[in-house]
């Protein structure tokens, strides 16, 4: 069996060889190589017992801050307002002193207290091309208000409101950034349109698109739909079992996709994930670049969920069916594209999908369980499953080691720059409770440290020195470099380049999240620990909207810390 990714291979090969000359390392690969599942199964660390709110939302900014927040329909949250600061809207408590969101700062751990003025509550957003956070509708007040927060060094920067609203209440809608830096925003409870921002004012109304209210069932299996940008500009939109390839430009369903093969709804509340895997600018390899199109091939992939009814029987009758143990991977650029599908080591429901700056992915939170929705979920997944696109099926998956924090509905989870993954939330309840038994409000923000952080892989873990364009800006089809130390380089190694779009992330579906694997050009040797990659950036705005991106270099298997660059 011919070997598609071998990172990991060529890893213990390393060791082994230098086990041979290093007492110490050898010592060091004895200990890996009895207890190898531990380090390729990373490791978790609590990083704060609170942060006061329980984070729902998430969203890394390009000053490597990250947003959380939560609803403001719960009663007080555990963190205070600066002195005198309160909410005189609230349908709970009048005023409201305390804060839904917060600001965490990634390098020192710290956070503060954030104004949000209306309900956030099940809301949506992604980040323009100057890295404001664009967050949209929510509940009841809030439910068609348009909010701004930009990155700042100002400790007073906070939450924005706009004065225009959106056409429609935005509940349970999504969001994705497009090519021309306008955001569409799709869907939501009883509600089966779109609309953009920013918003065109000479339109009379929203704009209606007719699967939604298809895909709409008894259990309204048909919320938080699934949106990919695809490389040929238009839209990829899942929803319940169908998907569709949509022109947004004209309103227009361009193909109608396969459904996806089983019962399984995988839509909210069922809540499965998704998640575009990496497109490829290079002329080898899987998903390679296509000469005759030119566009990358794209394939999207989709996992877990709950079979019909698991809703309704979690709600009504107390009974947790069994979440779905199926993904499906669907290459959308094939001229007659079919579901390839694949059983998973456990069921999943309310899971996480992240990619990985290696171009693997973490299937993260979650239950085996019952569905989304208040008291619906039971038996929590504290195992992460690392997925490898490019093995061969029967090794595509491999279980991690667990936390010891349930992370079920309302948890959310994030990839920073250096490589770790940043878990918070799960309330289960209607409002914040605290001796809820066994899933109790869940108030701590936790890091995961997957296997490529390992200090055994230090050597062989580059450092990004320098990114050679004009103040970290890069330009379509723009050639490049990349300089990056590195102690030990293994020239016949996969080395390649890839940029990471920040994710809006909240019930377990990453908005906007985007992984380009850049073409390398050659590889240069500046001395005995310093090198230079020179690469083309992306070739189109439908490959990679305009925006900050986290760049990283990958060699062997093990990322670099990333770095903010704009591409524009």
């Amino acid at each position: 069996m011919a070997i598609k990714n071998p990172s990991f291979f060529f890893i213990v090969s390393l060791l082994t060889l230098f086990s041979l000359f290093t007492p110490s390392l050898s010592a060091a690969f004895d200990v890996t190589r009895s207890n190898w599942a531990n380090v390729w199964g990373g490791y978790w660390v609590l990083l704060q017992p609170s942060i006061g709110i329980s984070a729902m939302h998430m969203q890394v900014l390009h000053n490597n801050k990250i947003i959380f927040f939560d609803r403001t329909d719960s009663g007080p949250s555990n963190i205070s307002l600066p002195a005198n600061k309160c909410r005189l809207n609230d349908e709970i408590l009048k005023p409201d002193c305390t804060s839904h969101s917060v600001l965490y700062d990634i390098a020192s751990n710290t956070f503060r207290p954030l104004m949000v003025l209306t309900d956030t509550w099940c809301s949506s957003g992604a980040v323009d091309r100057d890295g404001t956070l664009v967050q949209t509708g929510g509940y009841h007040n809030g439910e068609r208000v348009i909010r701004l927060f930009s990155p700042s060094d100002d400790e007073t920067s906070d939450w924005v409101e706009l004065k225009k609203s959106l056409w429609d209440r935005r509940w349970y809608a999504s969001n994705q950034i497009l090519p021309d830096n306008r955001i569409i925003i799709v869907g939501g409870r009883k509600v089966f349109t779109y609309e953009f921002y920013p918003k065109n004012e000479s339109l009379p109304s929203s704009y209606y698109l007719p699967f939604l209210i298809e895909t709409r069932d008894p259990e309204e299996n048909n919320l938080y739909p699934f949106l990919h940008l695809l490389p040929d500009g238009n839209l990829f939109i899942f929803a319940n079992r169908r998907s569709i390839l949509f022109d947004y430009v004209n309103n227009k369903v361009v193909k109608e996709f396969p459904v996806i093969p089983g019962n399984d709804k995988r839509s909210y509340p069922s809540t499965g994930s998704s998640v575009l895997l990496p497109l490829r600018l290079t002329l080898t390899g899987p998903y390679a670049y296509n000469l005759t199109s030119g566009f990358p091939e794209a394939e999207v992939m989709v996992c877990g969920g709950a079979p019909p009814g698991a809703f309704l029987k979690s709600q009504k009758e107390r009974v947790f069916v069994e979440a779905s143990t199926t993904c499906g991977r669907l290459k959308v650029t094939d001229p007659e594209p079919v579901w390839s599908m694949e059983v998973m080591p456990m069921p999943r429901v309310m899971t996480d999908m992240i990619l990985l700056p290696t171009g693997e992915v973490i299937l993260i939170n979650g239950a085996t369980n019952g569905t989304a929705g208040w008291e619906n979920g039971a038996n929590p997944n504290l195992n992460p499953v690392l997925y490898l696109p490019n093995q061969e099926p029967p090794l595509r998956f491999l279980v991690l080691n667990p936390s010891k924090i349930p992370r079920m509905y309302h948890s959310s989870a994030v990839l920073v720059p250096d490589g770790r993954i940043l878990v918070g939330g799960s309330n289960p309840h209607a409002r914040y409770n605290f001796t809820a038994y066994p899933y109790p409000t869940e108030l701590s923000l936790e890091a995961f440290y997957p296997h490529y952080l390992s200090p055994l892989f230090e050597s062989i873990r580059p450092s990004i020195l320098t990114v050679e364009s004009t103040e970290n800006r890069v330009s379509y089809n723009e050639v490049f470099s990349v300089t990056f130390s590195l102690a030990m380089f293994h020239p016949t190694a996969e080395l390649f380049v890839s940029l990471l779009y920040p994710s809006f992330a909240t019930h377990s579906w990453s908005m906007n999240q985007r992984m380009v694997v850049l073409k390398v050009l050659e590889v240069v040797p500046l001395s005995i620990l310093t090198y230079k990659v020179v690469v083309i950036g992306p070739n189109a705005a439908t490959v990679a909207p305009p925006g900050y991106y986290m760049i990283f270099v990958v060699h062997s298997g093990i990322p670099s810390p990333g770095v903010w660059i704009k591409v524009m």
